[in-house]
């Protein structure tokens, strides 16, 4: 896809995305971005959630991962817990 349009930005920080490419990206109220900045330019990539094929994948690697690390059941369950404790004491 090669559609170029032009839009700016409201006082609020909002940006219409033409309709063209809306419809051509087949993007719809609610899609959700990761929003990339550097110098001039601004990139928006949607996000969208892993099928469940790819989920199954990524979790089969990750314990393929943690078994060839030699790490156990307990030492993924300590991990979480560390990881999540740092996140509520921010």
């Amino acid at each position: 896809m090669n559609a170029v349009a032009t839009t700016k930005m409201s006082s609020r920080g909002q940006i219409v995305i033409p309709e063209e490419i809306r419809d051509a990206l087949h993007l719809k109220a609610g899609t959700r971005f990761v929003v990339f900045g550097e110098g001039d330019v601004v990139v928006l990539k949607t996000i969208s959630p892993p099928s469940s094929t790819q989920f199954k994948e990524m979790i089969l690697k990750a314990q393929e991962a943690a078994y060839e690390a030699g790490m156990t059941p307990e030492d993924v369950e300590k991990a979480i817990s560390e990881v999540r404790s740092k996140k509520c004491g921010s």
